[in-house]
């Protein structure tokens, strides 16, 4: 497999078709349901089209976007973790999502950190956002664990739904 990032317990790599049954799966957990929104993505057809306009066309579009993050030890796909262009955002913004029996294990912490060094290091982002609701109390833990600055609410054009904006300019590395 391609990898893109490999930290001390795992990997990140770009999604492909072949991934369609764990968008589904990750796509309809509660936590993505709640915090993200449905997707309609609920048969193999609608995974990979998701895959195709989503993942799979950042990549060609911009050299990067969200990739499935898998466990070192055994491959087992846990998540996505990766950073998004959006026409809404200033800055390109990191985002993730992990199957519910993976969150609080620092799987996500781990991810987005390497995420974001691999977003300065080698993609020479000079600043990184982030978006999530202010009721997903995880997430942002997590963005302001990462050493993300809570900028305010933000609203995307023809969504009355408020979202807290967070970014990071400078990433220490340590």
């Amino acid at each position: 497999m391609n990898y893109i990032i490999k930290t001390e317990r795992l990997q990140l790599r770009p999604f492909v078709l072949s991934d369609a049954a764990f968008v589904i799966q990750l796509l309809n957990s509660e936590g993505w349901l709640n915090y993200i929104g449905d997707r309609n993505v609920h048969n193999t057809a609608q995974a990979e089209q998701y895959l195709l306009n989503g993942p799979m066309l950042s990549y060609e579009v911009n050299g990067y976007g969200l990739w499935l993050v898998e466990k070192q030890e055994d491959n087992l796909p846990i998540g996505m973790c990766g950073i998004i262009n959006r026409d809404t955002l200033e800055y390109p913004d990191i985002g993730f999502a992990f199957l519910p029996e993976f969150n609080g294990l620092g799987y996500a912490f781990e991810a987005a950190t390497a995420t974001l060094h691999y977003a300065v290091d080698t993609l020479g982002l000079k600043e990184i956002a982030a978006i999530t609701l202010a009721q997903n109390e995880k997430s942002v833990k997590l963005l302001t664990k990462l050493g993300m600055e809570h900028k305010g609410p933000v609203y995307f054009p023809d969504s009355t739904e408020e979202l807290q904006l967070f970014s990071i300019k400078k990433i220490a590395h340590g």
